[in-house]
């Protein structure tokens, strides 16, 4: 797993190439944010089964066929294993959030996700919605707390939904 600083080097060392304004500035930038970085990923945390299980409720009210019989959340186990995903893609997306890199979630989520998805018959739609619902969620919680840099929140959570969005299940 590589975070924004090793990343950006070595893709300077692979060019051999010293780091110039754009690569001062991302460092810059990834170090300016990092208080609203680290302050979200404690939120997480210290929240993350109420983040899931508030974010599993209202994805069910928003999709409620997912629990009625035949849906992929129907059954204690499958609706267990939902809020297991949900809590597994949010702590992902905390690492990358600290991380300032989305290199984690290929790395650990997203690679075999489809394989997965297809042997299991998981709606991707459903996934993606509650992914969203979760980074709302952590979005209002930052601003009740005071984070003023709450758009640090989008990247993680963005990108997930972007490549789940690409797997066609």
């Amino acid at each position: 797993m590589r975070d924004a600083v090793t990343n950006l080097i070595k893709n300077y060392d692979i060019a051999g190439r010293y780091l110039d304004r754009n690569a001062m500035d991302s460092l810059q930038d990834y170090f300016a944010s990092g208080t609203a970085r680290v302050a979200v990923a404690t939120m997480i945390s210290g929240n993350a089964a109420t983040i899931v299980r508030n974010a599993g409720i209202q994805l069910f009210e928003e999709v409620p066929e997912l629990i009625r019989p035949g849906g992929n959340a129907y059954t204690t186990r499958r609706y267990s294993a939902c809020l297991r995903d949900m809590d597994y893609y949010l702590r992902y997306a905390s690492y990358a959030l600290v991380a300032g890199n989305t290199n984690v979630l290929d790395e650990r989520v997203l690679q075999g996700l489809r394989e997965t998805y297809n042997s299991l018959g998981v709606p991707i739609g459903p996934t993606v919605k509650g992914i969203q619902i979760m980074k709302e969620m952590l979005k209002e919680m930052a601003v009740d707390s005071g984070i003023s840099n709450s758009d640090v929140i989008d990247e993680p959570f963005d990108y997930l939904t972007r490549e789940l969005g690409e797997v066609s299940v």
